[in-house]
């Protein structure tokens, strides 16, 4: 299995949340990839440049050494244009960053991990979990 991680997992993991940490250690054991979604890294990233947090913009730039950060794909842009249009259609709109992290996850069959779960239950189909409860 993979797990592709939203911006406010690695949040967690930057401010040391234990759960997060443990879930983390636990896909590696046993033997499950974990992805940097490339909306997450740019969400993370552009925080950096209002925010000085060096500390923790270090901790980012090692996570991003030892786990790959993902390509969007033709298939995932058109994923997120139907998303995009489902949700507005429903009356749901969600933030194009949230449309383009679930359309690359669909994409690659990825499972995302969240603590924001309900800016994605409305979306057909993407498997979610929840690593700081």
């Amino acid at each position: 299995m993979t797990y592709a991680l939203d911006s406010n997992i690695i949040s967690y993991w930057l401010i040391g949340n234990k759960n997060v940490e443990e879930q983390i250690d636990n896909a590696t054991i046993n033997m499950n990839e974990i992805i940097i979604p490339p909306v997450t890294y740019y969400e993370i990233r552009r925080g950096f440049k209002h925010k000085s947090a060096p500390k923790k913009e270090f901790a980012f730039n090692l996570i991003c050494e030892t786990y790959p950060i993902g390509k969007m794909t033709i298939s995932a842009w058109d994923i997120a244009a139907e998303i995009y249009g489902q949700t507005r259609k429903q009356g749901n709109p969600i933030e194009d960053t949230d449309i383009l992290i679930a359309a690359f996850c669909l994409a690659h069959n990825y499972t995302l991990v969240t603590a924001n779960i309900k800016h994605f239950d409305s979306i057909n189909g993407l498997v979610i979990v929840d690593w700081t409860a």
